[in-house]
């Protein structure tokens, strides 16, 4: 017959090895994010922080880059698994160069992210950025697409400047190292309140973009066909912390604490910006369009074909 300190011991040993086999069950994801502070970017720690993708036996390692090139780039070599907000651009070139990336969701349709000006420079609009330099975050990402095509739209030349995060190009403009800053929500709204800086074009100016994706769930192709459950799972708890985000009043709190913005910036964030449609992982929009896009600014030599397109992007993920 056990005594009362046997079965104690015999009751924590049971519970530490429950403890453990839990741990087992947890797989670990890499997860390379750029733009730290943005929305459609807060899903990954959000969700983890909430215990959603614990729910779903996953932990995750967190990376932040400067832009999507550098997740891109970080998802090529196999450093993490999964990439997130990489541009569509960037992924087309990479892929027709044989890079192991697969599409397994979507960040964003359409396009939230500006350009601005200080409050006292000359430059009133797109079209007087002539000769300016104007900022994008990393090469092949969503944003220096929208320069590219801006200036386009325009009809005049600029001087693209990689310039990383919106954080770091807001220091850049407001010092004067730059002439045009570019930022997305929530980051660069607080100095546009109280009139510090001016906005002169939006990447929504352009008309493809409305409905066009312009940014992928990237996940590197070695690492989901040894495993492609575990990136399932990884999906399942984004559209879950999705819903979670544009349905509970606590992650307006939660995305403020984490995006350091006040409550009110992140619901204008949110609210007024990122309509709920426009971040489904599950819906890849404007394909020929983008690709045609692709084409014209160089990123690619020809359109994929119907074949790669079908290796490349795996949308739906479930």
């Amino acid at each position: 017959m056990l005594t009362i300190r046997t079965r104690a011991f015999v009751l924590m040993l049971a519970a530490l090895i429950a403890g453990s086999a839990a741990a087992r069950a947890e797989d670990t994801l890499k997860v390379a994010i750029g733009q730290r502070g943005v929305f459609e970017n807060a899903i990954s720690e959000l969700g983890q922080a909430q215990g959603i993708f614990a729910k779903h036996g996953l932990k995750l390692e967190i990376l932040y880059t400067q832009g999507s090139g550098e997740s891109q780039q970080a998802v090529i070599s196999g450093a993490v698994d999964i990439g997130i907000g990489v541009g569509t651009l960037g992924t087309f070139s990479a892929f027709a160069k044989g890079a192991p990336i697969r599409v397994i969701g979507a960040t964003m349709k359409g396009a939230y992210e500006f350009w601005y000006v200080p409050a006292d420079s000359a430059i009133r609009s797109f079209k007087d950025a002539t000769g300016k330099t104007v900022a994008y975050s990393t090469n092949g990402s969503s944003t220096n697409l929208m320069v590219n095509a801006l200036a386009q739209q325009n009809g005049v030349r600029v001087q693209p400047v990689a310039t990383g995060s919106p954080v770091a190009t807001l220091t850049q403009a407001m010092s004067k190292q730059i002439d045009v800053g570019w930022s997305a929500a929530p980051i660069g709204i607080d100095q546009l309140n109280k009139g510090q800086i001016r906005i002169i074009a939006h990447g929504s100016d352009v008309p493809a973009f409305a409905g066009q994706t312009v940014r992928f769930v990237l996940a590197n192709a070695d690492a989901l066909k040894k495993n492609p459950e575990v990136f399932r799972r990884y999906m399942a708890a984004y559209r879950e912390t999705l819903d979670w985000m544009y349905a509970d009043p606590a992650a307006i709190k939660a995305y403020a604490a984490w995006a350091k913005i006040s409550e009110d910036v992140a619901r204008h964030t949110r609210d007024d910006f990122i309509p709920k449609a426009n971040a489904d992982p599950d819906v890849v929009a404007g394909l020929d369009e983008a690709m045609a896009d692709a084409v014209n600014l160089k990123f690619l030599v020809a359109p994929l074909s119907k074949e790669q397109v079908k290796e490349l992007i795996l949308v739906p993920f479930k």
